[in-house]
């Protein structure tokens, strides 16, 4: 019976401390969760942000602090990018301040990218006590905008240009072709016009002659447009 009991005092005192351990684990688990965009993709010369989000389950205080680190693609290195709250940082020059800690925010905003930037950013936020979390990661990808831009230039030009000049040539054709089929069928007939309807004929041929100079006029406008993009 003495033993039983010193069983049973000892596992008595064992279950505050397996309260206390269970308490610890799951305080680490939920303690500080950080989320961030797995991609992000920019453009030489064009403002990147790069976005974090944080949940702490401590109050934000003066002592919560924020790391954003930098690997090349070619390197094994881990270097500093951006510390909050100071700027410090390897691209302590072009790198801005774009969250707000009080709604967990911890984004930041790249000036004037280059092909250089490209690489692997990390996310580090430590709350006190909460210091407990996951890194995400964000690969970052900057490429070229120009040759796009000069892309969808051309291709908007074709559609102002190419498009109302090929309805006016449609027109013209089915217009020639009514008309010519109507001169065969008075021919056969021996039909003669009248001098009104001769002025009407050489007031539509001026017309068809001047819509004839604007498709042209339009297709050289085109011409010139190209080659001031290129």
């Amino acid at each position: 019976m003495q033993q039983s009991g010193a069983g049973g005092g000892r596992g008595c005192a064992l279950l505050p401390l397996l309260g206390v351990l269970l308490f610890q684990g799951v305080y680490i688990a939920l303690s500080l969760e950080i989320k961030a965009d797995a991609h992000v993709r920019g453009y030489v010369g064009e403002k990147i942000k790069l976005k974090c989000t944080f949940r702490s389950t401590s109050s934000i205080t003066d002592k919560l602090t924020i790391d954003w680190t930098y690997r090349a693609p070619s390197s094994s290195r881990t270097e500093s990018s951006f510390q909050y709250p100071t700027t410090a940082g390897t691209f302590r020059d072009r790198i801005s301040w774009a969250g707000d800690v009080y709604r967990g925010d911890a984004s930041i905003s790249i000036s004037n990218p280059t092909l250089k930037d490209n690489g692997t950013f990390s996310c580090a936020v430590k709350n006190p006590p909460d210091v407990h979390h996951n890194i995400p990661v964000t690969e970052l990808t900057v490429t070229e905008r120009g040759f796009g831009i000069m892309l969808s230039s051309v291709a908007l030009l074709s559609v102002l240009v190419f498009v109302p000049s090929a309805v006016v040539v449609v027109l013209l054709l089915v217009r020639m072709g009514r008309k010519s089929a109507g001169l065969k069928k008075r021919n056969k007939s021996g039909y003669k016009k009248s001098s009104i309807e001769v002025s009407d004929d050489t007031d539509q041929e001026e017309a068809d002659d001047c819509m004839a100079r604007l498709c042209v006029r339009c297709a050289e406008c085109l011409d010139s447009d190209y080659e001031e993009t290129y």
